[in-house]
C-alpha cells in the first residue's frame, strides 16, 4: 500500500499567484515540501532532494525527474516511483507516467552532493547528525506566525498563551501544554512562538522538534554512545518545543530522557513548549511524573474551529490571493462543508484556486463541488432531519409532533419552514425526501419555505439569528 503523502497545496496556490512560476514548477515545490515531512527530513535529503525536475510532456502525460546518477535515479524507482507518482497526479491529474533518470546536468545543479547519500545509511557507529549546527536556531515556516493565525473563541487562550511564551518577559508559567485535534493550529504556534522569540532575542536558541524526531535522536546518540552531546544540545536551548508528545507513549527509556530535560530546562528558567493531541490527564502510556510536570505550567486546549472561525480563515487567506476570483457562496460552502479541520479547509480553498488556475475555469458552485469531490465526501454531515426537527421544536418550544401536522398557525408554520431550510442546508436529501419527512408534503412545499426562509433571513434581524444559532448547534 502506497503511503499518503501530505503535499502542502498552499505552496502550490501560492507560487502560482505570486511568483510566476510554472504550474509544473509549483506543484513540484509543493511535492518536495509534503514528502520531506512525510518521509522524514534524513531520508528525503539523502535521496529525494536532489532529484530536479526535467520536463513534463502535456501530450503523453510524462514527467521526467533526473537524479545526480543511474544508482540514485535506480534506487529512487525502486523505493518512491509510486509516492512520486502519487504525489504528482494529487497536484496534476494530466501525469499518467513519471521516469527518473541519471543525469550529469542534474548533478551539477542539485543542491545535496551525492555524498549526502551516507547520511541515511544505517551505520551504528556513526553519530547522529544534529538536526541544527551548534548555536543555530530551528528554522521555522515563515508562513506559520502571529499575523497569519486567526484568532476566535475556540483558540484564543492558546493563541494569547503562546504570545505570552514568545515575548520573553516574565512568565507566570513554565511549560505551556498545547493540545487538540489533528489541524487546528498547534504547530502553527509553535513556529510563532518559535519566530517571535527570536526576533526579540536574535542570538538565543530555539528548537522545535517532533516527539518521534527527539526519540530517534536520542536513539542514535545512545548507538553512537554520544549521549552527552545530544543532551548538551538540547538543554542549551533557550526554548524547546517538543510537538506531538504522546508519540513517545511506552517508551521508557527515551521518556526518561524527556524527564530530565524538562526538569533541566525548567530549573534553569528556560522555556518549554509541548503540544499532543490530547491533555496531560488523557495521555496513556506516559508516566506520572512526565504528566505532573506537564500540567504544572499552563493548559491550553485549541479546539475545533466553529462555522464563524472557518470563515473568517477562509477571507483571511484569500487577502493573500489577490489574483483569485472566489465567489461569497463558494466561500460560505467551504466554511459550512469543511468543518473536520483548519488543514483541511485551508487545503480544500489551495486546491479550489490551484484547479481553476491550472485549468482555467472559473470558480463557481459546480466547480468547487466537482473539484472538492472526495473531501466532500469525507466531510460529509451527519445531521439528520430528525436531529433538525428536534433541535427546532426545542427552540421554540413546540411538539415535535408539529413538523408533520396540517396546522398553519404562524406559531407553528413558521419552525416546520425553518426546519425545512435548514433540512436543505445541511443534508443531502432531495427536496421529495425531506417533503416526506415533514407530514408527506410536497416538494414545491420545501421549496417555497426554503425561498420564504432566506427572503426573511434579509430582513429580520430575530429570525436571522434564530437561524444562526441553530447552524452552530446542529454544525457542533
Amino acid at each position: 500500500m502506497t503511503k499518503a503523502i501530505g503535499i502542502d497545496s498552499n505552496l502550490l496556490a501560492t507560487n502560482v499567484c505570486e511568483t510566476g512560476v510554472s504550474p509544473v514548477e509549483a506543484a513540484w515545490v509543493a511535492i518536495r515540501t509534503g514528502l520531506r515531512k512525510t518521509i522524514g527530513a534524513r531520508t528525503f535529503d539523502g535521496w529525494l532532494k536532489p532529484l530536479t525536475l526535467m520536463g513534463f510532456e502535456s501530450e503523453s502525460g510524462e514527467l521526467r525527474l533526473a537524479a545526480p546518477s543511474s544508482f540514485m535515479a535506480n534506487w529512487v524507482e525502486t523505493h518512491f516511483h509510486e509516492h512520486l507518482l502519487q504525489a504528482w497526479r494529487a497536484m496534476l491529474p494530466g501525469v499518467r507516467r513519471l521516469t527518473v533518470e541519471g543525469s550529469a546536468e542534474a548533478a551539477r545543479s542539485s543542491e545535496a552532493p551525492v555524498a549526502q547519500i551516507a547520511e541515511i545509511t544505517p551505520l551504528p557507529a556513526a553519530p547522529a547528525a544534529p538536526l541544527v549546527a551548534a548555536g543555530d536556531s530551528t528554522p521555522f515556516e515563515p508562513r506559520y506566525n502571529f499575523d497569519t493565525f486567526v484568532v476566535g473563541k475556540a483558540n484564543e487562550v492558546a493563541y494569547n498563551a503562546a504570545r505570552t511564551m514568545a515575548e520573553g518577559g516574565t512568565l507566570g508559567f513554565n511549560p505551556l501544554f498545547l493540545h487538540g485535534g489533528t489541524g487546528l493550529g498547534k504547530t502553527h504556534l509553535m513556529h510563532a512562538i518559535g519566530q517571535d522569540y527570536l526576533a526579540h532575542h536574535p542570538k538565543a536558541r530555539v528548537v522545535y522538534m517532533s516527539a518521534e524526531k527527539f526519540m530517534f535522536e536520542f536513539v542514535s546518540a545512545m548507538r553512537a554512545k554520544d549521549t552527552f552531546s545530544f543532551k548538551q544540545w538540547l538543554r542549551s536551548a533557550d526554548v524547546l518545543m517538543i510537538d506531538d508528545v504522546q508519540f513517545i507513549s511506552g517508551k521508557e527509556s527515551t521518556q526518561e530522557e524527556f524527564f530530565h530535560t524538562m526538569n533541566e530546562l525548567i530549573s534553569a528558567g528556560r522555556r518549554l513548549v509541548i503540544s499532543a493531541d490530547r491533555s496531560p490527564q488523557d495521555l496513556d502510556g506516559i508516566e506520572s511524573r512526565i504528566l505532573s510536570r506537564l500540567s504544572w505550567g499552563l493548559v491550553a486546549d485549541v479546539n475545533p474551529a466553529d462555522f464563524e472561525l472557518r470563515l473568517n480563515i477562509i477571507v483571511k487567506k484569500l487577502e493573500n490571493m489577490p489574483q483569485a476570483n472566489v465567489p461569497h457562496e463558494v466561500v460560505m460552502f467551504l466554511a459550512r462543508r469543511i468543518s473536520a479541520n483548519i488543514r483541511e479547509l485551508e487545503g480544500a480553498l489551495n486546491r479550489v484556486v490551484a484547479y481553476a488556475m491550472l485549468s482555467g475555469k472559473p470558480i463557481d458552485m459546480e466547480f468547487t463541488q466537482t473539484t472538492l469531490a472526495d473531501v466532500l465526501r469525507a466531510n460529509q454531515r451527519r445531521v439528520t432531519i430528525d436531529e433538525i426537527q428536534r433541535r427546532v421544536c426545542d427552540h421554540y418550544r413546540i411538539r415535535h409532533a408539529e413538523m408533520s401536522s396540517a396546522r398553519r398557525a404562524r406559531e407553528v408554520a413558521r419552525p416546520r419552514q425553518i426546519a425545512m431550510y435548514l433540512a436543505k442546508q445541511l443534508t443531502p436529501r432531495s427536496l421529495p425526501e425531506i417533503g416526506r419527512r415533514f407530514g408527506g408534503r410536497d416538494h414545491t412545499t420545501v421549496i417555497h419555505a426554503v425561498r420564504q426562509i432566506e427572503k426573511l433571513r434579509a430582513t429580520d434581524a430575530e429570525l436571522d439569528a434564530d437561524v444562526r444559532l441553530l447552524l452552530r448547534q446542529l454544525e457542533g
